[in-house]
């Protein structure tokens, strides 16, 4: 791992994730993008605590020990006369945990290498997100439940990795995406609690959201894709460095002054909306955007230069079709509804899910507006298999939402995930 050195003073993303681990490291500190003089001073502490120079400037060493407190785990070598036990001592944390990340642990460990899973969840809920955090927080996961497995589906306009992850056993296969537009990035702190969540409870026998885990794990297969825009999240949040990337966007942004910047960027890095870029409609979705005068690259609503232009959409596009899954959810933000129809078709079941779907999160069910209703992911998906994909827009007010919305989204979309998983139906395509 390696984030820019911090030096007192700076402001940035990265000071929100050095403050983080901080914290939970048991530093006291406030958690904000200001690397102020508190902070410096429980910089300090942690370098004294850690072997590290106390110069209170976080650089390399520095996030190298931060590093624990951000993926949830440090790997030890067992030395003679430790146990589980005394090791989940040592470390405050559980025994249970460490025979979960350690599945072929024995009883004489002196000299193993043993996965330590620290006693905080991974998936923090306070921090601005980027494609960075997002990869740590999947190292995370998988190396604290190793029957959830991660890979990549393809990569973003810069190179970055759009990472999956797949949790369970079942021949009826769902799929869960999110963040497709970049200022709707509290998608995926979204979908990735409800992973940690459902991973959690599984392994320690327990339920998501009164559903046995146990009996979704063995049902179901859960793939989880919570990251479809990574470039366009890292540039909403301060989390590109590259000047090119940086100036291209702003002189995009310069032809739409009406579109705060980067607050109000939704589209990849290359100024295409990935969810206006799929094969449903699309000349459709061209015809209203370019009437609207978006018809070059733009902060939101250009559709591309043809369906699947944009790598994010073709990587969610080529991923499906990879598979067979039985219904789909794709997560935005705002507006507390669920988009359930494409045009005139209605797959089976498809509606009697939406409402109950509704009803176990107070979202309503609802019609796609005809200058919105092209392109998208659940209208590609829909139009070609017939079989129910569904738009979930997360929160209320204006995007991106704050945090502070965060703990009330979760409470109405775990039983809505938890509930379309039950629901899916067993036909494979």
């Amino acid at each position: 791992m390696m984030f820019e050195t911090l030096h007192r003073g700076d402001r940035s993303v990265y000071v929100q994730y050095a403050a983080l681990a901080l914290s939970r490291a048991g530093y006291e500190t406030k958690i904000s993008s200001d690397f102020d003089d508190r902070m410096y001073r429980a910089a300090v502490a942690f370098q004294n605590d850690n072997g590290s120079a106390a110069d209170g400037i976080i650089g390399a060493d520095t996030w190298s020990a931060l590093r624990p407190y951000l993926v949830g785990y440090r790997i030890i070598k067992a030395e003679s006369g430790d146990t589980i036990e005394n090791i989940a001592a040592r470390y405050g944390t559980d025994a249970a945990a460490i025979i979960t990340a350690n599945p072929d642990i024995g009883e004489d460990i002196a000299g193993e290498f043993v996965t330590v899973p620290l006693s905080f969840d991974v998936v923090p809920t306070n921090v601005d997100y980027t494609s960075a955090l997002t990869a740590l927080i999947t190292d995370g996961i998988t190396a604290r439940y190793p029957f959830v497995e991660a890979s990549s589906a393809g990569n973003s306009v810069i190179g970055t990795p759009i990472g999956v992850m797949k949790i369970g056993t079942g021949d009826t296969e769902v799929f869960f995406n999110s963040s497709h537009h970049a200022n709707e990035w509290i998608t995926t702190p979204l979908v990735l609690r409800f992973a940690e969540s459902y991973a959690k409870a599984y392994a320690f026998g327990g339920g998501i959201s009164g559903k046995s885990a146990a009996q979704l794990y063995d049902s179901r297969t859960l793939y989880i894709m919570p990251l479809v825009n990574p470039d366009g999240v890292d540039l909403v949040n301060g989390g590109i460095n590259d000047n090119f990337f940086v100036n291209l966007t702003r002189g995009i942004s310069a032809g739409y002054p009406f579109i705060p910047y980067p607050s109000g960027w939704k589209a990849n890095i290359l100024g295409t909306d990935p969810n206006l870029n799929y094969p449903a409609g699309w000349m459709n979705a061209r015809a209203i955007k370019f009437e609207r005068g978006f018809v070059s690259p733009a902060p939101r609503d250009f559709v591309g230069t043809a369906p699947l232009s944009a790598p994010e959409s073709r990587a969610a596009y080529e991923f499906t079709l990879e598979h067979s899954f039985a219904l789909t959810i794709s997560y935005h933000t705002q507006g507390e509804g669920i988009y359930w129809k494409y045009l005139d078709y209605e797959p089976e079941r498809s509606r009697a899910i939406a409402e109950e779907l509704s009803r176990v999160s107070g979202y309503e069910t609802q019609t796609t507006p005809s200058e919105s209703g092209y392109a998208g992911y659940k209208d590609w998906f829909i139009s070609y298999y017939n079989l129910p994909g569904y738009t979930v827009e997360a929160g209320r007010g204006e995007n991106p939402l704050p945090l502070e919305q965060f703990d009330t989204i979760y409470a109405a979309n775990e039983p809505l995930m938890a509930t379309a998983m039950e629901l899916a139906s067993e036909l494979s395509i």
